[in-house]
């Protein structure tokens, strides 16, 4: 209990370090991940992280791009529509990202695992196939044994596979609203940012509203995340841009497109950092970045009238502010 809310600089200050192992909630390329807070992870140097990610997504893309991340466990790389994920490809073509593949199926297993304090998950997923018998660490062992060994399954004697858990030191979890405490409501697709919210050491939650606590009240029964999970809470309006937030506002996929081709290169990466990630430092002047035509455009979404049920307990940005200290 009590007030979580700080700032996007004091949490990626607090809570992240080099070297750290480090997941994120969204799954899906497109949907609901913390891209702001990656964004403010390049925009303090943040390296050498060990990423675990159901999914690839831009923020991956960026931090990869930018030399932020020298190990990567997922199950899938790409942008989906958008294309491979340029940056993280040109890490781990350079030798600069190793890459360890798992699978949708997979990961989610393994996540579990995490939250139910147990090492590993037996399963017969990503069995059978090179996912088993290939590991990027290990690349000059095949068939590798180590990465998901084969145990027997003590009732029917059987083979399985066992993956290990996930257990990372800190999960940033993209949610729709979230209150000063740290209880959450997730619209949308989950993709395992239950399960996450229980697996990881450290939370942080960012959120696209601020509610009341009034609201978590009337709706217990859709606070996927409560309070005692969570280290600290970020207001993040338009943090999941340029991909969607489920409610609130659609993809840009324009912008999509347009950071994919950019961070394909070196050259194009220093182009896109001054400015779309050097260049603002508050929501409010991310808003001007993106271009307040573009945000009144993406947010006529037809999901946008999911959030009429709470829409009377969320904080206004002024409350917010206030409830932050004036910071």
């Amino acid at each position: 209990m009590g007030n979580k809310l700080i700032s996007m600089q004091e949490a990626v200050s607090k809570y992240t370090w080099d070297g750290m192992t480090f997941a994120h909630g969204g799954g899906l390329p497109v949907g609901s991940d913390c891209t702001e807070f990656f964004r403010e992870m390049v925009r303090q140097g943040v390296k050498d992280i060990n990423s675990i990610s159901h999914c690839s997504c831009q923020g991956i893309n960026l931090l990869a791009a930018v030399g932020g991340i020298s190990r990567i466990e997922v199950g899938f790389s790409g942008l989906e529509v958008y294309g491979f994920a340029n940056g993280l490809r040109r890490a781990v073509e350079s030798g600069q990202t190793i890459l360890e593949d798992y699978s949708n199926g997979s990961m989610p297993l393994r996540i579990l695992a995490g939250a139910l304090g147990i090492p590993f998950m037996p399963s017969y997923i990503s069995v059978g196939s090179d996912q088993e018998w290939c590991s990027a660490d290990e690349p000059d062992v095949y068939p590798n044994t180590k990465k998901i060994p084969v145990i027997q399954d003590p009732f029917t004697g059987k083979n399985v596979g066992a993956l290990s858990a996930v257990v990372p030191d800190l999960a940033v979890i993209h949610v729709t609203m979230a209150d000063v405490n740290g209880n959450a409501i997730i619209l949308g697709t989950e993709w395992s940012r239950f399960e996450l919210s229980r697996a990881a050491k450290k939370v942080v939650l960012q959120a696209d509203y601020i509610v009341d606590t009034d609201c978590m009240r009337q709706y217990p029964n859709l606070v996927r995340i409560p309070d005692f999970l969570v280290d600290a809470v970020v207001y993040a309006p338009m943090g999941v841009w340029p991909a969607c937030s489920t409610g609130c506002y659609d993809s840009d996929e324009e912008h999509f497109y347009y950071m994919n081709k950019m961070l394909k290169t070196e050259e194009g990466t220093q182009e896109y950092l001054e400015k779309y990630v050097n260049s603002y430092k508050t929501s409010e002047e991310l808003v001007d970045v993106i271009g307040k035509e573009k945000v009144d455009l993406i947010s006529k979404s037809d999901t946008a009238f999911l959030m009429d049920p709470y829409r009377k307990w969320i904080k206004t940005d002024a409350e917010i502010k206030e409830l932050m200290g004036g910071r």
